[in-house]
C-alpha cells in the first residue's frame, strides 16, 4: 500500500471522531474546515476504509471508524507518553507519575509515600489530582493517570488493587453539641438529627458501607446535605446544620467548631487502597509499586 498514514492524520481523525462536527473539529485543530474534510477523505481513500457516514450535516462513525477510534486513542496516548518521557530525560528527570486520590488519602498516606519515594528517586515529577472513585477508574483505564487511591473493594479487569489502610469511622458533631465523647453510648442517640454525608455519586461503595452502620444501629438517617469535600461537611456542622460520619483519617485537631468521636465499637471499617493498570508501561511506576506493595495490609 503506497498510502502513508501519518500522526497528523490520526489526530485529525480522532478530533472529528470526538466532535462529529467538521467545523468544531477544524477549529480545535486550527485548520480550515475544507482542509480537514480533504485530509479525512485522503485518509479514507488511502486506507480503503469508510470511517464516517455523512448525511446532510450530520456525521457518524462507521463500525470500522469506531474500532479505529478506540485503538488509535490508546496507541496515540502511549506515543505521547513516550515523547513526554524522552523530554523529561532530556531535562534531567527520570520520569513522572500521575496520581489521583480521594480527599482522605491526602491526610497521611500520599504525603508519606511521596516523601519516602522522593528520598530514593529525587528526579521524579509528580502530578496530583483529587477525583472521585469512578473518575479514577476511568482515568486508569484510559491511561490518563498511573495510580489511584480509592475506597473500593473491587476494580475492573485489567486493574490491580492493593489495600493500604483499614480504619474505623468517626462521628462528627458541633463542638457544643449536648452529646460528647463522655456521654455518647450508641448512634441511635442521633436518629432524630440531620446527617451530612459524602455524596453517594462520589463513592457508592463507601456510601453503602456508611448505610450499613445505620442499618446495624436500627434506624435510617435523615440526610439533609450531600457534599464531596470534608471541609464543606465540617463547615456545615460548625454552623449546626447537622452531624456526620467520616473515616478516622479525616479527624483533624485543627478544625475549629467540631468534635470527633471514634466509633471503634462498630464492626464496619473503611479501606483505602492503591489501584493501577496492570499493563501500564510508565518506566518509573515499577519502583513506586514496590513501595506500595511494601505497605500492603
Amino acid at each position: 500500500m503506497s498510502y502513508q498514514l501519518e500522526i497528523r492524520h490520526c489526530r485529525y481523525f480522532l478530533a472529528l471522531a470526538e466532535d462529529l462536527h467538521f467545523r468544531k473539529a477544524a477549529e480545535r485543530l486550527y485548520i480550515s474546515q475544507p482542509g480537514l474534510s480533504r485530509q479525512i477523505k485522503e485518509m479514507e481513500n488511502g486506507l480503503g476504509i469508510q470511517l464516517f457516514e455523512r448525511h446532510n450535516r450530520k456525521v457518524a462513525l462507521t463500525k470500522a471508524g469506531l474500532f479505529l477510534q478506540t485503538e488509535l486513542s490508546q496507541h496515540l496516548k502511549g506515543f505521547d507518553q513516550i515523547i513526554q518521557q524522552a523530554k523529561l530525560l532530556e531535562e534531567g528527570f527520570l520520569g513522572d507519575l500521575k496520581l489521583a486520590y480521594v480527599g482522605s488519602a491526602m491526610q497521611g498516606i500520599i504525603p508519606d509515600l511521596l516523601l519516602a519515594f522522593r528520598k530514593k528517586h529525587p528526579k521524579v515529577l509528580f502530578s496530583l489530582t483529587e477525583m472521585d472513585n469512578q473518575k479514577q477508574i476511568e482515568g486508569l483505564l484510559s491511561q490518563d493517570i498511573d495510580v489511584g487511591f480509592v475506597r473500593l473493594e473491587r476494580v475492573p479487569s485489567g486493574l490491580e488493587i492493593c489495600p493500604l489502610l483499614e480504619e474505623p469511622f468517626c462521628l462528627v458533631l458541633p463542638k457544643k453539641h449536648p452529646i460528647n465523647a463522655k456521654n455518647f453510648k450508641h448512634l441511635s442517640q442521633l436518629k432524630e438529627v440531620s446527617f451530612i454525608l459524602f455524596d453517594p455519586k462520589y463513592s457508592p461503595a463507601y456510601y453503602e458501607k456508611v448505610m450499613q452502620v445505620f442499618d446495624d444501629s436500627g434506624f435510617t438517617p435523615i440526610v439533609t446535605h450531600n457534599t464531596i469535600h470534608a471541609t464543606s461537611i465540617y463547615k456545615l456542622i460548625e454552623n449546626n446544620f447537622g452531624v456526620s460520619i467520616v473515616p478516622k483519617s479525616l479527624q483533624m485537631s485543627q478544625v475549629k467548631g467540631v468534635q470527633f468521636i471514634e466509633l471503634n465499637e462498630i464492626s464496619q471499617r473503611t479501606t483505602l487502597s492503591a489501584v493501577w493498570r496492570v499493563k501500564n508501561r510508565n518506566p518509573i511506576l515499577k519502583n513506586f509499586l514496590e513501595m506500595i506493595e511494601g505497605r500492603r495490609i
